[in-house]
C-alpha cells in the first residue's frame, strides 16, 4: 500500500472523529438537562393520553347513539356534527374504536370513509326488515288432476258382475287338490251358507269341490242339477237363476 493511500485513510479517519469527539463532550456536558427533557416528554405524553381516554369516555355515548340511529354506520362528519369537534379528532377517534370493534371502513374519493359497526341487535333488525323469500304461486288444479283425485265413479251392476265373474275365473291357474283342500276348510253348515236364500259361483264352486271356471262352464247345461248333486256332499240339487245370478238349492 503507498504511502498517499495511508494518508487519504487517515483524512477519513479523522473527519469521522470529530464529530463523534464533538457529540460525546456535548452528551458528557448536558446529559441531565437531556434527561429532564426525556422525563418531561415522557409525562406530556401521558398527560395527553389520559386527556384522550377522558374527551373519548364523553364522545361515547354521542358514538353509540349515532349507531343506533345509522344501522351501525357513521362517517367522521355525523361524529364531528353531533359532537360539535372538529372533523380531525373524529376522524382519529373512529380509527380508534374500529380498531377496537374489528369494524369495517370504506373508503370513498368524494366522501369521508364510512364506518360499519355490526351488533347484534343491529345484525336482527337487518334479518326483520330484510324481504321475505316470495313464495310459489300456487299452480291451478288441472282437469287431469281433479279427476285423479276425484272419487271412482260407481261401477254398473252389469259391469261389477263381469268383473266378479272374471276374477271366479282365476282360480283355473291353481291345483285340483288345493281347491278340494280349501273346500275341505272352509266347508260350512248348508244353513250358515245359505243366508240369503241362494249361494254366488264362487261359494258354490267350494261347496262342489271344483274350479269356479267348471261352474260357470256348467251352470247353463240342462244336466246341471244332476251334475251338482252327485258332487253336493248333502246330494243337493242346485240350478242356475240368470236374472240374479246365483244359485239356488232343489227342493227334493
Amino acid at each position: 500500500m503507498s504511502e498517499k493511500t495511508i494518508e487519504n485513510y487517515g483524512k477519513s479517519f479523522l473527519v469521522l472523529i470529530l464529530p463523534i469527539s464533538f457529540l460525546i463532550v456535548f452528551v458528557v456536558n448536558t446529559w441531565r438537562f437531556l434527561l429532564i427533557g426525556l422525563l418531561l416528554l415522557m409525562v406530556f405524553n401521558l398527560w395527553h393520553q389520559y386527556r384522550w381516554e377522558k374527551w373519548g369516555e364523553q364522545v361515547n355515548p354521542l358514538f353509540y347513539q349515532l349507531i343506533r340511529e345509522n344501522q351501525g354506520k357513521i362517517t367522521p362528519v355525523d361524529l364531528a356534527l353531533k359532537g360539535n369537534f372538529s372533523g380531525n379528532q373524529a376522524k382519529r377517534y373512529l380509527e380508534g374504536k374500529a380498531k377496537e370493534f374489528g369494524a369495517s371502513v370504506v373508503d370513498s374519493e368524494s366522501e369521508s370513509p364510512s364506518y360499519y359497526f355490526i351488533t347484534a341487535s343491529i345484525l336482527g333488525d337487518i334479518f326483520d326488515s330484510s324481504e321475505s323469500v316470495e313464495k310459489l304461486p300456487r299452480r291451478p288444479v288441472t282437469k287431469e288432476a281433479r279427476s285423479l283425485l276425484a272419487p271412482p265413479p260407481p261401477i254398473p251392476q252389469e259391469e261389477e258382475q263381469q268383473k266378479q265373474e272374471q276374477e271366479e275365473l282365476q282360480p283355473e291357474l291353481l291345483p285340483e287338490a288345493t281347491d278340494v283342500a280349501t273346500h275341505q276348510e272352509v266347508q260350512k253348515p248348508l244353513e250358515e251358507q245359505l243366508v240369503f236364500g241362494s249361494l254366488i259361483q264362487s261359494e258354490l264352486a267350494k261347496r262342489l269341490g271344483v274350479y269356479s271356471s267348471t261352474v260357470y262352464k256348467r251352470r247353463n247345461d240342462p244336466d246341471f242339477p244332476e251334475w251338482s248333486r252327485s258332487r253336493d256332499p248333502d246330494g243337493i240339487a242346485w240350478s242356475y237363476s240368470r236374472k240374479s245370478r246365483e244359485f239356488f238349492p232343489l227342493e227334493n
